[in-house]
């Protein structure tokens, strides 16, 4: 029987029953099992017998096939701009006037790595950690832009980043050069991001659903079963993503608050089509990111933009470190993602001076209910931007 590789979550100190050869796989840490606080994540080779068996382990809490992961592609701009102090994002989500900078909050972004020499960076502490065997660094460049955008600093005397004063940011390598990854990695980087104490998660990424029907058609299957078996591991791993999330937000009522956001992706093509959220921004418990860009009558829901947001943020004509140095400008529901972290980063931050703590379900109502319409042109449809804009908050 053909053997396929699974992400498992399990409950704490329960022995991994054995599968004949399946062995597990060893991760970045050097172990195959590694409890986040009470849940453990662990990769196997199963055949479909073995896999089945999990389903009667009342100690898995849930289980998918390993499926291929890519950035959600961005939109490259032309660097003109008439912006002077302050990026139009940063302006729209109102964090260029509030009193909070994200001072005491840890961030995490899981991407494509980062240029930490960047002069954004300077004075952040990054903590990096890869998980795709290239090594740290960012030869892609997206990772670092959006990064640039939850936190960066000033460049040329342009305001970039949402949350310039958050003190500690995670930086998770997910994705290659090529902008490729897995849910394993992704899984992986989650929890090690919440073991290091991330307040934010930000994934501007999604699974590649056409890709994996594509390589099981490839394999012999005829293209109603590949479609079949693709819709299957979909939907395991958007249960996974939301066991992860899940897990997280209840954590936080002991340990440290721990949102996540994603991005709903950029597949749509307004207005001849439009296309649901992918996963993992499609899970429960994680915030569902869209995009928006400016009009002459007020913000618009941007055409690529996929629905079923939570809430959207500036996607269009994002002004972000580079690679190397300097700036670029890329659109995408990529570039609005980290938009709605650093504003999180700010919440977060009021929460920590007001109360003295970070609340999980505080955190996220806040985050949530910062949301506007008052921006927005007219005609929008609630399903595409959610609670609406996201805001800072103000003094």
């Amino acid at each position: 029987m053909e053997r396929l590789k699974y992400v498992i979550l399990r409950a704490p100190s329960i022995h991994m029953p054995e599968f004949g050869m399946a062995a597990l796989a060893v991760g970045p840490s050097g172990v195959g099992a590694e409890a986040i606080g009470e849940l453990e994540v662990a990769t196997a080779e199963l055949d479909s017998r073995e896999a089945g068996e999990l389903r009667r382990d009342p100690a898995v809490l849930s289980f998918a096939p390993v499926m291929e992961l890519k950035l959600h592609e961005p939109l490259v701009d032309e660097e003109e701009s008439n912006e002077q102090e302050v990026t139009w994002g940063v302006e729209a989500v109102a964090a260029d006037t509030s009193p909070f900078v994200g001072s005491g909050v840890t961030v995490a972004v899981l991407d494509t790595g980062i240029d930490s020499g960047h002069e954004a960076f300077q004075g952040t502490t990054i903590i990096e950690k890869d998980f795709t065997g290239e090594g740290n660094g960012d030869p892609h460049g997206h990772g670092t832009h959006c990064a640039g955008t939850v936190f960066g600093k000033s460049v040329g005397g342009l305001r970039i980043g949402v949350a310039p004063g958050v003190d500690r940011a995670l930086i998770g390598k997910v994705l290659s050069s090529r902008g490729r990854g897995s849910t394993e990695e992704i899984v992986q980087a989650v929890q090690w991001a919440l073991s290091e104490g991330a307040n934010v998660i930000s994934m501007s990424l999604g699974i590649d659903f056409p890709g994996v029907v594509d390589r099981i058609e490839a394999g012999g299957v005829p293209r109603k079963a590949a479609v079949s078996m693709g819709l299957e591991a979909y939907r395991a791993n958007i249960n996974v993503f939301g066991r992860l999330a899940a897990f997280a937000r209840s954590r936080g009522s002991i340990f440290q608050a721990s949102i996540i956001v994603a991005a709903t992706g950029n597949e749509s093509d307004r207005p001849n089509f439009e296309v649901a959220v992918a996963p993992p921004a499609a899970a429960d418990d994680i915030f569902a990111v869209g995009a928006v860009g400016p009009s002459p009558n007020g913000l618009t829901v941007a055409r690529f933009s996929n629905t079923k947001a939570d809430i959207c943020a500036p996607g269009v004509g994002i002004r972000s470190a580079a690679t190397g140095g300097g700036i670029r400008s890329l659109s995408g529901t990529s570039m609005a993602t980290p938009h709605v972290a650093g504003v999180a980063a700010l919440w977060a931050a009021k929460l920590l001076q007001t109360s003295g703590r970070i609340d999980t379900t505080a955190l996220a109502a806040r985050l949530i209910g910062s949301g506007s319409y008052a921006p927005l042109a007219g005609g929008f449809n609630a399903g595409d931007v959610g609670t609406g804009v996201v805001q800072a908050p103000q003094p």
